[in-house]
Order: C-alpha cells, then structure tokens, then sequence
C-alpha cells in the first residue's frame, strides 16, 4: 500500500506540474501582442541571447560543414556522385543538422543562463517584490525573454546552416577538388525553397519555443536556493536536448508523410 500511495502521489505531481507548464505557455503565448508593443524589451533579449550565441554557432556550424564535406565526399566517390557533393551537405544542414545542432547549442549557451538568471531573481526575491509592486513577473521578466528566445533561435540555425554551407565548399571545392559549378548547381537545382529550408524555418520555431519555454520554467520554478538553480539548470540541459531531439522525430515523420 505504501508503494501505491507513493505512486499515486508522484502521478498526481506529475500531472500537477504538467498542467501548471501548460498554463504558463499558454499566457506566454498570449502576450505576445503586448510583447510587440514593448518591443525594446524583446530586442535586449535578442541581443543577450542571439548575439552572445553567435559565436559558437558559427564555429560548430563551419566545422560540421568540414565533416560533412569530408564523409560525404568518400561515401558519394563510391557511387560516382561526387558531383552531388554540394546538395548533399546542405540537405543535411537545411533539413535535419541546422536546426537540431543550433538547438542543442542554444540550450547549453542560452537555455542554461536564462534558467540561473530567472532562478538567482527567484532566491533573490526580486520576483516576489515585483509581486508586492503589483508588477506582474510573467509580463516583466519572462515574457520578453521567452520570445526574444523564439525570434533568436531561427536566425542563428539560419547562419549555422549558412556557415555549414562555406565550411563543405570550402573542404569540397578548395580542398578535395571537386568541380565548382557542379558543387553549387546540384544544390540550388535539388534543394527545394519550400519543402527544405521551410521545413528547416518551421523546425527551427518549434524548437525554438520549447528549448526557451523550459529554461524559462526551470527558472521560475527552481527551488531560491543555490542547489535548487543549479539543478534546475541541469534540469534545462537535460529536458530541451530530449524534447528537441523527440520533437525532430515527430516533425520529420509528419512533414516527410504529407
């Protein structure tokens, strides 16, 4: 009986929790009128989220370009499609890579420092002297950054994948030799503008909106000790990087269905 009620008590939390994440998305979801109205907030949390990313997204970005290039090279030699080169590297960057990497990525860089931000302001009681003010903290704090997280994400799986692009150019082109006109033809005549990299923009919102939605909640509902934002911060890495890759599944099943 006691491993029931435990069972039962960690159900009823669960759902709990579930339910209480659902209400908080949803009224972030809901401001974002008013979001837009005070744009400047949202274009700080641009700034502090996609800006002080950009760097490591270009930089794993030119690098997954370079294996990319180089395996795909050595695997299409085979075939006698080294010519394919170009296509193959940016289907792979466009599609699956660019917004799957460039989340991951985001949640280690951004997710994590939105989490101790929004948990430090939690053990600090800033929050709950916003609530004394009668300043709503969802409006104030999260609320900007939960969108300013959603706007950043498409643009920097954009320059990943961008960057992915010169980085396989460059190993293909320059480096093993493969034919210029052949590496850039392929692409542009085999990558569609719709079906691809749409598919790759409407990836990269989707992740986006869940990687910062959990930082944002791991934060506003950490524990205001300093193990309780630490673990929360844990908790960020660990919930984005699984949702976003059973996330990836689920959309490349439906998009390549229909």
């Amino acid at each position: 009986m006691n491993v029931l009620s435990q069972l039962g008590w960690g159900t009823r939390r669960w759902l709990a929790n579930i339910g209480h994440a659902a209400a908080l998305l949803f009224r972030l979801l809901s401001l974002v009128g008013e979001n837009v109205r005070r744009f400047s907030l949202v274009r700080d949390q641009i700034h502090f989220l996609g800006n002080y990313s950009l760097a490591i997204i270009a930089v794993s970005g030119l690098f997954v370009g370079f294996v990319l290039s180089l395996q795909g090279y050595y695997t299409l030699q085979r075939y006698g499609s080294a010519e394919a080169l170009g296509l193959l590297v940016t289907l792979s960057l466009v599609r699956e890579l660019g917004p799957v990497v460039t989340a991951l990525l985001f949640a280690g860089r951004a997710g994590t420092s939105l989490t101790a931000e929004i948990g430090l302001m939690k053990a600090g009681e800033q929050l709950s002297a916003m609530d004394m003010m009668a300043v709503d903290p969802v409006k104030r704090i999260l609320a900007p950054r939960f969108w300013g997280g959603v706007v950043a994400m498409p643009i920097l799986a954009a320059v990943f994948s961008a960057v992915g692009v010169i980085g396989g150019w460059v190993v293909g082109v320059l480096m093993i030799g493969v034919d210029a006109g052949s590496f850039w033809g392929q692409m542009q005549g085999g990558v569609d503008v719709w079906k691809d990299v749409g598919n790759g923009v409407i990836k990269s919102v989707v992740f986006g909106v869940t990687v910062t939605f959990v930082a944002v909640y791991q934060g506003y509902e950490a524990q205001p000790t300093p193990e309780g934002v630490s673990r929360a911060t844990t908790r960020t890495v660990v919930v984005a990087s699984l949702a976003v890759l059973a996330l990836d599944f689920v959309l490349t099943a439906m998009m390549f269905s229909i």
